[in-house]
């Protein structure tokens, strides 16, 4: 395909409350989108970053302006005919996986729709549901913890994800197993300790964790590998694989046991299916993980989330989990699977975003072409 046009939209969108972790608090979800057209056809893509380098080296802002000045000139008036060719043409530019999967994602719903194909079936699925588990950021104490996941262990959640940081770890997770002590439980470090930290990681071992999920350094492969061998819960690598170079550093470092990939941490789609066919290949579990996007973003973590080897239960939220309003004129809404187990189901077409909402959440926008 020849892209024609290229326009680029950095959101705010409020949070019905804030998402707090180990590297900071958001009131808002800071997003880019992306519409990439083609002739008569058009694509959208988003990548959320966050409004400061806190979760990456790179925010919203930024990643608008990298898009802007850089990658999103040098795919003006190129014909592309693979993510991999467009990845190619990117590759000039150092690092910024973020600026590279807002293209990058809107060209594979361009792909689906000058094909015809729902965007799952082009990237490989064999399925169109995936299972989804619950996620619980830093509360404002531990009993309000306790409510929300009784709810979730009510609604028959598969798995339930507890962000876990310094003043909010051991003390909390001990009250979350002594009042559920069946259910399937993982944390989320997001690099909030080192390796100093080691006896408190082998402590943790007690409370029967699914994974830990990036306990370390951002950029850290080495000491995740030297944890690994020293605690029996799996340690699940995030912000660490940021490309699939970095996963097979991982996988040969064995610094993990299971990866969560996410479209615009790795750089796009391309990456992220990539990602997920080193760890099938290693025999190393998957799953996909969310960053607060909008229904758009979140239709295309949705669509990767049905290949094969994403096997543990998808960090998808239904839009009314964090928005009162989507920015997608369709919102994303739960199913549930044969057994009753709450899942998300593949778009037959990647919800665009609301043009009235689009225009009254967006911080700057552009054209180029």
């Amino acid at each position: 395909m020849k892209i024609d046009r290229i326009e680029l939209f950095h959101v705010a969108m409020p949070l019905i409350y804030p998402w707090r972790t180990a590297y900071g608090e958001d009131a808002a979800c800071h997003s880019v989108l992306c519409r990439l057209s083609s002739g008569s056809y058009c694509g959208w893509g988003e990548s959320a970053p966050f409004a400061a380098p806190c979760y990456s080296p790179e925010w919203a802002g930024g990643v608008f302006a990298v898009a802007r000045d850089w990658l999103a000139p040098r795919l003006l008036g190129r014909d592309i005919a693979s993510g991999a060719d467009l990845q190619s043409l990117l590759a000039i530019y150092k690092g910024n996986p973020f600026a590279k999967a807002v293209l990058d994602t809107a060209w594979w719903h361009l792909e689906s729709r000058i094909q015809g194909r729902p965007l799952h079936q082009l990237l490989g699925a064999t399925r169109d549901q995936v299972p989804v588990g619950a996620d619980f950021g830093v509360m404002d104490d531990v009993g309000d913890l306790l409510v929300a996941i009784a709810g979730a262990v009510e609604r028959g959640f598969p798995r339930i994800k507890l962000k876990y940081r310094p003043g909010w770890d051991e003390t909390m997770l001990a009250a979350v197993r002594r009042e559920f002590p069946t259910p399937t439980f993982h944390i989320d470090c997001n690099s909030g300790f080192r390796l100093v930290d080691l006896p408190m990681f082998q402590r943790l071992d007690q409370y029967r964790l699914a994974m830990i999920e990036q306990p370390l350094a951002h950029d850290d492969l080495y000491e995740h590998a030297c944890l690994q061998k020293s605690i029996a819960t799996p340690v699940c690598l995030d912000e660490s694989v940021s490309h699939p170079r970095h996963a097979e550093q991982a996988l040969a470092l064995s610094a993990c046991r299971i990866v969560n990939v996410k479209p615009g941490r790795v750089g796009g789609l391309t990456n992220a299916v990539a990602i997920h066919d080193l760890c099938q290949q290693a025999a190393i579990p998957c799953w996909v993980g969310g960053m607060l996007e909008s229904a758009t973003g979140a239709g295309i973590c949705t669509a990767l989330a049905m290949l094969d080897n994403f096997t543990y239960p998808a960090d998808i939220f239904p839009s009314s989990r964090f928005y009162h309003e989507d920015l997608a004129e369709r919102p994303l809404e739960l199913v549930s699977l044969r057994d009753g187990t709450p899942a998300v189901a593949a778009f037959a077409d990647i919800p665009e975003p609301d043009p009235v909402r689009l225009a009254r959440l967006c911080v700057e926008q552009c054209t180029i072409g």
